[in-house]
């Protein structure tokens, strides 16, 4: 009879509490396992609530708006606009975003930037836009304050700063 090169034990040792079972009663263990998953949460956490989201930084816009001709949709009210806004934006009010939404963009594959003062009210808009049938819609993370806080030009009255 050839030897096996693994143990056979019977089936009563496995389901005995063998050493498997000791580590997980240990509380030490289970406190370090705790810590584990936690901390792997909270290190997932940025990933998982920005994909919801689909904030830009200034320069991923910048990209976006240079490489793929998207959009700019400024959500603010026109004397805000007026104040200074990206190149090229269009300015629809958040309160008339809803009626006005199907005129946006003709091809509703092309992507489709919106931008308010602080990001907040994009993020409520975004959704909108979404239900609309557009596929590609993008949120300035911080709006029109990180812009500006980025260094990126702003049109006042139709002249760049």
């Amino acid at each position: 009879m050839v030897g096996l090169p693994f143990p056979i034990y019977p089936v009563s040792f496995l389901f005995s509490g063998g050493s498997s079972v000791k580590f997980f009663t240990d509380y030490t263990n289970l406190v370090l396992i705790a810590i584990a998953l936690i901390s792997g949460a909270l290190l997932l956490w940025p990933s998982i609530s920005r994909r919801g989201r689909g904030g830009l930084s200034a320069a991923a816009a910048t990209q976006l708006i240079n490489r793929r001709n998207a959009v700019v949709i400024d959500l603010r009210p026109a004397a805000e606009y007026a104040a200074g806004h990206l190149p090229s934006a269009r300015q629809v009010e958040f309160g008339e975003l809803q009626a006005k939404v199907g005129q946006l963009v003709k091809n509703k594959s092309n992507p489709v930037l919106l931008v308010c003062q602080n990001g907040q009210q994009s993020n409520k808009a975004a959704r909108i836009v979404r239900d609309a049938g557009y596929a590609e819609v993008h949120v300035l993370e911080g709006g029109v304050n990180a812009w500006q806080q980025a260094g990126m030009p702003v049109v006042k009255q139709g002249v760049a700063k």
